[in-house]
């Protein structure tokens, strides 16, 4: 099955090492959330954190079900239009994008973990 999404070998020369530093220092509700997604613990599911998708880091995906879980933090309320073309390359690939904020993870991790399920 080819995969269309994956980056090309020259960009992802380029993102391997901003994923890998991203995941080195991850913000306090993608720490959160990563306790809760790792180790097949949400249905069995795989995910990936940090992991690049076309020619974005998707914060964490699960390739099998399509599925990318973004966590927005403050900067996200100025980044509105790359945002939304961020999600339309990504969804034009077949991937369902869910945005939850810091705080939603940080103070709802339950109601997270539900709209997810929701999803899946």
């Amino acid at each position: 099955m080819e995969r269309k999404w994956r980056p090309d070998l020259k960009l992802w020369a380029k993102l391997k090492p901003i994923a890998r530093e991203m995941r080195h220092e991850p913000t306090l509700a993608e720490q959160k959330l990563w306790a809760l997604l790792r180790s097949r613990q949400l249905e069995d599911l795989k995910f990936r954190r940090q992991h690049p998708v076309e020619r974005f880091i998707a914060d964490f995906c699960c390739v099998s079900r399509k599925l990318i879980i973004e966590v927005d933090g403050e900067i996200h309320q100025y980044t509105q239009e790359e945002d939304a073309v961020r999600t339309e390359v990504l969804g034009s690939h077949g991937f369902t994008i869910l945005r939850f904020s810091n705080d939603q993870v940080l103070k709802q991790p339950e109601l997270v973990l539900a709209t997810i399920l929701d999803h899946i």
